[in-house]
């Protein structure tokens, strides 16, 4: 178990205040009977993390080592977006992605050249607070179909198109029923190895639908590509994966088939979290590190919640590495088979909140930073997509 407290170093500057992603809730909007977040055994700090300016060499040297891997240089590809949230690849094709766009509820093509083409828009997304155009994935197995999920009203959904020659087909709608609100939307969508798709979900401000096996909100969800639920999840005809979380914006799977996920906490922990199918994952009862016997603890957590608020995660080479919103960096968790994870270290910090990272077919690290959502601090050219490059 990882416990990140509040380092002494300020990374690339300071924090954002309260008010982004993962933002308090009112007080009493979650009641906690459980066990108290503890940090048994954790070490109290990181060490100074480091921040990797564009061009910059990595200030650590791994390259002869097998294992975890570390950025060394930091480039912009692309600028201009707006409130952009999730990046999917283009199967096929040499280094071009789709991009959804949050609040205009549109979708782009982007490439290395750094072109931005509108591709479309989403029908009905309504683009309030944290909702509107979230995920999209690509189908592995049915590479023209593309899945996206997206506030419409009082619900959130998954819907699938197809992408061909950048243009999107009809919609369908594969799933519904996802409680909505201008929090806590979850929205990260993720194919696994074994041919499902995964579903995040927040529970959208209601504490106790996390818990309640009969709502979709506060849950990581599993169905087949047509929407229908796998004879093999572990509640008898229920989309539900695991359940007990608050507000999950991130999802991948290593190179064993496990499931990661991130996952913003309230006043106390932001957590990483290792997905057992059934499993219940404690919010609202227990926050971060409980040790109640009842949930599963995370493998790492960031005290305080202005660490990170982390929003996508991406797997590469026994490396977990999450985009933090509110921490406004990136942070690198090193993996063992085990399932336990080392210390946390900290890149990419000049850039503001960070909300998606996804590797790229030529291996490089693409993160979405996130600074025109109305919660961050935009600049000239905000937003952007960088590409990093990884040693070993």
């Amino acid at each position: 178990m990882i416990v990140v407290v509040a380092a002494l170093t300020v990374v690339g500057g300071s924090c954002s205040e309260p008010g982004s992603d993962g933002e308090a809730s009112p007080p009493g909007s979650a009641s906690s009977p459980g066990a108290s977040p503890s940090s048994p055994g954790a070490p109290s700090s990181p060490g100074a993390p480091s921040s990797l300016s564009p061009g910059t060499s990595s200030p650590s040297s791994p390259a002869a080592q097998p294992g975890p891997v570390t950025p060394s240089a930091v480039e912009e590809i692309v600028t201009g977006l707006a409130a952009p949230w999730s990046i999917a690849f283009v199967p096929g094709s040499d280094g071009q992605a789709l991009v959804t766009q949050r609040d205009e509820g549109t979708i782009v093509l982007v490439d290395t050249t750094g072109a931005v083409t509108p591709v479309g828009a989403v029908p009905g997304v309504e683009g309030t607070g944290e909702g509107g155009l979230l995920g999209l994935a690509f189908d592995p197995a049915s590479p023209a179909d593309l899945y996206i999920y997206a506030t419409m009203g009082s619900q959130n959904v998954v819907q699938r198109t197809t992408y061909a020659s950048g243009a999107l087909g009809s919609f369908e709608v594969v799933l519904d029923g996802i409680p909505a609100g201008t929090r806590h939307d979850g929205g990260r969508l993720a194919f696994g190895p074994d041919g499902m798709l995964y579903i995040s979900t927040g529970e959208s401000g209601n504490a106790d639908d996390a818990q309640d096996l009969g709502s979709l909100g506060g849950k990581i969800l599993r169905i087949t590509p047509d929407g229908s639920v796998p004879d093999d999840n572990p509640f008898d005809g229920s989309p539900i994966w695991s359940y007990g979380h608050r507000n999950v914006e991130g999802l991948a799977f290593d190179d064993e088939g496990r499931l990661w996920a991130s996952e913003f906490g309230d006043r106390d922990a932001d957590e990483l979290n290792l997905i057992v199918a059934g499993a219940n994952y404690g919010w609202p009862f227990v926050e971060g590190v409980g040790g109640a016997p009842d949930y599963v603890d995370p493998v790492v957590e960031w005290r305080p919640t202005s660490e990170s608020s982390p929003s996508g995660i991406a797997y590469v080479r026994d490396t977990i590495f999450v985009a933090a919103l509110r921490g406004e960096r990136l942070w690198q968790v090193p993996l063992s088979s085990g399932g336990d994870a080392g210390e946390p270290a900290a890149f990419v910090a000049d850039y503001g909140r960070l909300r998606d990272a996804v590797v790229a077919p030529d291996g490089t690290l693409w993160v979405l930073t996130n600074n025109t959502d109305g919660r961050g601090d935009p600049r000239t050219g905000d937003d952007r997509i960088l590409r990093l490059t990884l040693t070993p």
